[in-house]
């Protein structure tokens, strides 16, 4: 049975928390998750379930996120940085993998090539290589009305923003997915201290993704319909790392990790296992079936 601990740490006097259950009985070091600029510790129970009987998993709330503290005004990835190596350094271990989805994934890219001697492995989902105007576009409008006290077209615009919503491609779970999304961001506009600065610095503080990583294990992936950043611009991303590998998911889009969240697992444990990646159920088409009346309208 895993124990659960929550620590509480400061960077450049921001307080935030990391939380972290450890196993008995490990094959492997630490997977630290860092996942959206909106999403909390306690939003893994997919990792928790697949990697949590090979390793400690550890979740956080760093500055600007969650329970924390808010970030200051203008450029955060060296600072977000330097609270993940505090967390490092705080677990006690020499190096840990590195789980990034999303947003998370520019933070955990950061990070290995700030620090490559402390990260084992490195897995980046949905990777945001590529934003392109009309997405930033759509970021400013999602700003605007959240400014205006708009929460509901706030949380519509931005889910439809993040999803894949042409039927003509199939997603799996989508429109349980995209009532879970919705919610989660109308939660966040609604409750949430960091929702306006994390749409700024969505606009002005993004990831660099131009290459510079070496001698770190690293895997990329990212569902075939992601509209985001297109699977053939992620590919391309995982190609400035040496060694790396690619995989694309079938029937998923950016939020690969919502729609087959099993899978997904199964997957970050293999990796951070060194286990064979060939066989991966992720990488198997899900059996499709035609909708019925019953099925819930996405809203």
């Amino acid at each position: 049975m895993s124990e659960e601990t929550i620590r509480t740490l400061s960077v450049c006097g921001l307080s935030y928390s990391y939380r972290r259950l450890r196993q008995p009985e490990r094959t492997t070091e630490p997977v630290l998750v860092l996942g959206g600029a909106l999403q909390g510790m306690f939003g893994w129970a997919q990792m928790e379930d697949h990697v949590g009987p090979v390793a400690d998993v550890v979740t956080a709330d760093l500055p600007g996120m969650g329970n924390a503290d808010p970030l200051p005004p203008g450029p955060s990835i060296d600072l977000v940085c330097a609270a993940i190596e505090r967390i490092i350094d705080d677990l006690d271990v020499p190096r840990v993998n590195l789980f990034g989805f999303s947003y998370g994934a520019g933070l955990a890219y950061g990070c290995a090539r700030r620090f490559p001697g402390r990260i084992a492995r490195l897995a980046l989902g949905g990777v945001p290589a590529d934003i392109s105007e009309a997405q930033v576009e759509l970021w400013r409008r999602a700003s605007d009305h959240l400014m205006d006290g708009d929460t509901e077209s706030f949380a519509t615009l931005v889910t439809e923003g993040l999803m894949c919503l042409d039927t003509g491609r199939h997603v799996v779970h989508r429109e349980l997915a995209y009532r879970y999304v919705r919610r989660s961001m109308l939660h966040a506009a609604r409750n949430s201290r960091h929702t306006v600065e994390a749409l700024n610095r969505g606009l002005l503080d993004r990831p660099d993704f131009s290459g510079g990583l070496a001698g770190v294990p690293t895997l990329v992936f990212s569902g075939e319909h992601d509209t985001v950043t297109s699977p053939a611009r992620q590919r391309d991303f995982a190609a400035t790392i040496p060694g790396s590998r690619f995989l694309t998911i079938p029937d998923a889009d950016h939020w690969v990790v919502l729609e087959r969240p099993q899978e997904v697992g199964d997957l970050a444990a293999r990796f951070f296992t060194d286990g064979s990646l060939s066989s991966a159920p992720c990488l198997a088409p899900v059996v499709r079936r035609e909708p019925s009346a019953a099925d819930p309208a996405c809203a």
